[in-house]
């Protein structure tokens, strides 16, 4: 299998990350692996093809992490035909790229979308992931596995949805790392108009019910073609603890991990959503879950693949990657 990761810029790449340990299982297969920023694709010329300046993602049986990745940004760029790839993952976080390089946001899925449609396997769905990059897409699910919630820019809006339902969590439509997720005691909380004004900052917000149990964190469990991803019975899911006071249980804020027991409701979770994620294309996600509720989806990169690690000492990048090999050559 050729297979290329499309990221946000190679050279910033993080050894510890998903993407890493992904082309690490690749690699370790025997596939052809190749690294492409979203700015090293160029397309036309004489021939009409894709092209990339792409870099090998190569393993040797004494690399780590960190020593495989440093490979990768080592190694000089080549020109690749991307339209001779077998497969293509969209890894690249358009959030990042918004402030700093906007012209760079939409472009992992302009390509993904393009390269597609001429035959290349291209994971996550790139129409679907559109959507997905927003906490919008949440709301096609159904309403029994989501807290109830409203998208707006309207403060006025965010302040009578707080008086009604109480309790609550403001954040913005696009985001991540838990930047401005604020936490809404009720009617009369004196930071509100503070707090919506950061939010809007960022274009639109979505304010959600606040969901009891969210105190102690929320759950992160990975879903590949619409299940639970396991390896060798080991599900790959884990809990999210807050640190201290910070109600975000995100690690990027200083949240730890810890084991979860998969039970009755995150199974019926996977159930209400399974089937849809499969049509629309959703190969791998990562959802977050607090009780019998869901509260994001995150479509484009998924992370926590180091936690699973750590937790329960199994690699469940090899899982996705041989399920990706399934999908490249079906009936293989």
């Amino acid at each position: 299998m050729r297979l290329a990761f499309l990221v946000n810029d190679v050279d910033i790449e993080v050894d510890e990350y998903g993407t890493t340990r992904l082309a690490r299982a690749a690699a370790r297969a025997g596939h052809e692996t190749w690294y492409v920023g979203v700015g090293d694709v160029e397309f036309g010329s004489s021939d009409g093809l894709f092209a990339a300046r792409a870099r090998a993602a190569r393993w040797t049986s004494d690399d780590t992490l960190a020593s495989f990745m440093e490979g990768i940004k080592a190694r000089d760029a080549e020109r690749i035909v991307m339209d001779d790839l077998d497969a293509i993952f969209l890894r690249n976080e358009s959030i990042d790229d918004l402030q700093e390089r906007p012209w760079a946001s939409p472009m992992g899925v302009v390509f993904g979308q393009m390269l597609a449609g001429r035959g290349v396997t291209v994971v996550n769905d790139p129409n679907t992931l559109h959507r997905a990059t927003s906490k919008l897409y949440l709301e096609e699910f159904p309403e029994t596995i989501r807290p109830r919630s409203l998208v707006t820019r309207d403060p006025e809006a965010i302040e009578r949805f707080v008086d009604e339902v109480g309790h609550c969590v403001v954040k913005p439509l696009y985001g991540q790392k838990g930047r401005n997720v604020f936490m809404i005691e009720g009617p009369g909380e004196t930071n509100l108009a503070q707090m919506t004004e950061a939010v809007l900052q960022d274009g639109y917000a979505i304010i959600q019910e606040f969901i009891d149990g969210a105190e102690d964190g929320d759950a992160r469990i990975f879903l590949l073609e619409g299940r639970l991803l396991e390896r060798d019975g080991k599900v790959a899911a884990f809990r999210r603890v807050p640190n201290g006071k910070d109600p975000r249980a995100n690690i990027s804020t200083g949240g730890r991990s810890v084991p979860l027991e998969i039970g009755e409701a995150e199974l019926g979770i996977v159930e209400a959503m399974g089937d849809k994620l499969v049509a629309d294309g959703m190969f791998l996600v990562g959802i977050d879950v607090i009780g019998t509720q869901v509260v994001e989806i995150n479509a484009e990169s998924p992370g926590g693949f180091q936690s699973v690690e750590r937790l329960y000492d199994f690699d469940i990048a090899e899982t996705v990657i041989e399920a990706l090999e399934r999908r490249v050559s079906p009936g293989s």
